[in-house]
């Protein structure tokens, strides 16, 4: 079964910065897209940003020019560089396969994000 670890996550101020990163415990290569999501309390889990294989990059319009993602197939790795976060940025934060499928049968733990002063 393969796992993804997420961390990096912790509190910060606003206008601070973080860089989440997830480790799958198998390759990555052939799946396409891979994407960091995001649920806060009492809301949907919701797509953040995603790569591909392609060089595609894509962005929710609310982190659009404050988050990069990227991704390191070789080590297995997706990163998110988080810039100027703001306190509706606090969440839990996942990555996985965009769309999700069988590859990944179950979520990893997340990593905590909180924004506040």
């Amino acid at each position: 079964q393969v796992q993804l670890v997420e961390s990096g996550g912790g509190l910060v101020q606003p206008g601070g910065s973080l860089r989440l990163s997830c480790a799958a415990s198998k390759s990555i290569v052939s799946i396409n897209a891979m994407g960091w999501y995001r649920q806060a309390p009492g809301k949907e889990r919701e797509l953040v940003a995603r790569a591909s294989n392609f060089r595609s990059l894509w962005y929710a319009d609310f982190v659009k020019g404050r988050f990069t993602i990227s991704r390191d197939n070789v080590k297995n790795t997706v990163y998110l560089q988080m810039n100027s976060l703001k306190p509706e940025d606090t969440a839990v934060y996942y990555c996985n396969s965009v769309p999700t499928g069988p590859y990944f049968a179950s979520w990893g733990q997340g990593t905590q994000v909180t924004v506040s002063s």
